[in-house]
């Protein structure tokens, strides 16, 4: 199989470059895998498990939120927020859904309080995830 080049950056630091056999993304169209070759495209990516594979071995990461951009390069990923699955909050998680409910219930107009739910339906979709 041909090696995809993946770069992983958040904020904080790059977490991941170097080549990988393929990476499963959690597209807001819906979750997709890339792999060497694939077509260009830019996609934002919604609140999800990305999963790096590389040689039999599996590596998830929780995302929440952020970008990605295949290119003839490779496969770019700007994440908002990315932890290791093992190592992620999941009170934090259920605060940000508390939260989220909260603002969905105050919102005055329905094009805001139709982002806020979708947002808020994202979280949730993470949060089930997880608890698998």
């Amino acid at each position: 199989m041909a090696a995809l080049h993946f770069e992983f950056v958040s904020p904080e630091r790059v977490l991941f470059s170097g080549d990988v056999d393929q990476v499963d993304l959690p597209g807001v169209e819906g979750d997709m895998g890339i792999l060497a070759g694939h077509a260009p495209l830019v996609t934002p990516l919604r609140p999800g498990i990305l999963t790096i594979l590389n040689g039999g071995s599996r590596e998830a990461v929780v995302v929440i939120g952020g970008i990605a951009e295949v290119g003839p390069a490779g496969l770019t990923v700007l994440a908002d927020r990315a932890v290791a699955r093992d190592e992620f909050d999941t009170a934090m998680l259920a605060a940000e859904i508390k939260d989220a409910e909260e603002d969905v219930g105050d919102a005055t107009d329905d094009a805001e309080r139709d982002r806020l739910a979708r947002r808020l339906e994202q979280l949730k979709t993470l949060q089930a995830a997880l608890a698998q």
